[in-house]
């Protein structure tokens, strides 16, 4: 996975999010995700607007706990397995109307619901990683409480959320988020780099998130 196609994808996705005065998921999406993926799709979409209805006055410690608990549930699957498609960044409705995907689309999901939920967008970074249990290259959401904070990080692979020393198995390489791009450090966000120019597969993607397309 390229970590300058990620940051693209971001600067191009940073759409804006509505916090709390509406729902995440809307009457009129809710009824197409119900056409396309059937009435237990819809239940998961229920059940997320629920989840983030239950945290929304309180501390954005349990919004990143609840967040993260509700997206882990769903079933990890490769691109290829799902998409047809070798490297393929679905939008938050795709992942969980398919109830499927792989780290990247947990990771936008995640990011999405976070900040419907008010978290500054300065606090959240996609983080490039290299795993050592599973021997690849690994994406996981991380939240710096200020920019010099220890990250805690948001993993598929765990159903916890632990302060970065505490995930000796992870490697961090690159922060990014739709803002900055950032060589990663142990603490604090890192050398920030600059990134290349989007192309027309990234006008794509921004255009299906401003779809929300399903």
């Amino acid at each position: 996975m390229s970590i300058l196609k990620v940051f693209i994808f971001l600067s191009l996705m940073f759409v804006s999010v509505s916090f709390a005065d509406k729902p995440y998921v809307e009457k009129s999406l809710l009824n197409k995700i119900g056409k396309k993926y059937k009435v237990f799709a819809k239940k998961r979409f229920f059940y997320l607007q629920k989840t983030l209805d239950s945290v929304k006055g309180k501390s954005e410690l349990a919004k990143l706990n609840a967040v993260n608990k509700f997206y882990n549930e769903v079933r990890y699957a490769s691109d290829i397995k799902v998409y047809r498609k070798k490297d393929y960044w679905a939008t938050p409705w795709e992942f969980l109307g398919k109830d499927m995907g792989d780290c990247e689309d947990y990771v936008i999901s995640k990011y999405f619901a976070l900040r419907y939920l008010g978290v500054d967008s300065k606090k959240l970074f996609f983080t490039y990683v290299r795993s050592s249990k599973f021997k690849q290259a690994h994406m996981v959401l991380t939240y710096f409480k200020t920019p010099r904070s220890e990250p805690l990080i948001l993993d598929n692979n765990n159903q916890k959320i632990f302060p970065a020393s505490k995930r000796k198995d992870l490697t961090p390489i690159y922060n990014f988020n739709g803002e900055s791009l950032y060589k990663a450090s142990k603490t604090g966000k890192g050398k920030k780099v600059k990134s290349k120019k989007a192309h027309k597969k990234w006008d794509q993607l921004k255009l299906n998130m401003k779809r929300k397309k399903i």
